[in-house]
């Protein structure tokens, strides 16, 4: 069983659910990302999702495009990203790591080159945007040499069909986003995100995530009552830009974001306002 499954079923023994917060490799600074990804399984954090730099993050609204940037001025490549699994593995061997980001870097690399560093490294899962399930079977061959799970994307607009088959491909857990937009959009209906989940967790048996537009510890909340895991992205880069220099605020800026959203997950809503949840 691997790390991200291990985790779900633990998880589930004690009616919790997945938080998972993205950072983007390198982003300000390659030496602190390390350090950062152990502060925030501190602060509650069950499995992280570390972004891969990337120059045109078609997915990525503006924060995280530039948190990109920002990784890209530092020189970070995705051998170096293996390099910070790597080194984060030296004291952490539990929590699950999946590396977010696009086809590019791992062509340059090779798919059998890719899969046996990110093994070695202590990867767990892979999401790569720009690659749906019909075009990933020379990938999904070498990834599942090394049971490394190759996670894809649902959209508010796929249709029952392609659930399933997205399904029949996926690893780890399901990823939802939850709206039709980048990265970072301020327009989540949580009733609606709802009520899309359930239809999904009816056709499928692993764990659904949901990710874009969660912001804060009310909406992480809401959307945990139905979902398995919730994934915080552009919030949370958001603190590190703004305390981009300073490195003790900026940790704690992200870590108080990160301990809110597990309070609330870990606190039952008022029946009234999750009525038919």
């Amino acid at each position: 069983m691997s790390r991200i499954n291990t985790r779900f079923t633990e998880l589930g023994k004690t009616g919790r659910k997945a938080l998972i917060p993205y950072v983007t490799a390198g982003d300000p600074d390659p030496q602190l990302t390390v350090p950062l990804l152990h502060a925030l399984v501190e602060a509650g954090a069950n499995i992280l999702e570390i972004g891969v730099p990337f120059s045109d993050p078609m997915a990525e609204g503006p924060v995280i495009q530039r948190a990109m940037e920002r990784a890209l001025a530092q020189k970070v490549t995705l051998s170096q990203v293996l390099t910070m699994v790597r080194t984060f593995r030296q004291k952490d061997m539990t929590t699950p790591i999946v590396l977010m980001g696009y086809l590019n870097p791992i062509e340059v690399m090779g798919y059998p080159e890719f899969a046996t560093a990110a093994s070695q490294a202590g990867v767990d899962g892979v999401l790569i945007v720009d690659m749906p399930p019909e075009e990933a079977t020379a990938l999904l061959s070498e990834t599942h040499k090394y049971q490394l799970d190759m996670i894809f994307l649902v959209s508010p607009t796929t249709t029952d069909h392609r659930i399933q088959r997205i399904a029949a491909a996926c690893g780890g857990f399901v990823y939802y986003v939850s709206l039709k937009g980048i990265t970072g959009a301020a327009n989540l209906d949580t009733e609606l995100v709802q009520r899309r989940v359930r239809h999904i967790k009816s056709m499928v048996s692993l764990p659904v995530g949901v990710g874009f537009g969660i912001a804060d510890a009310a909406s992480a909340q809401a959307v945990s009552q139905v979902a398995d895991a919730v994934v915080v992205g552009s919030a949370l880069v958001k603190q590190i830009e703004a305390n981009q220099h300073d490195a003790v605020a900026m940790t704690q800026a992200v870590t108080r974001l990160i301990k809110g959203m597990r309070t609330a997950m870990d606190t039952p809503m008022a029946a009234s306002r999750v009525a038919g949840v």
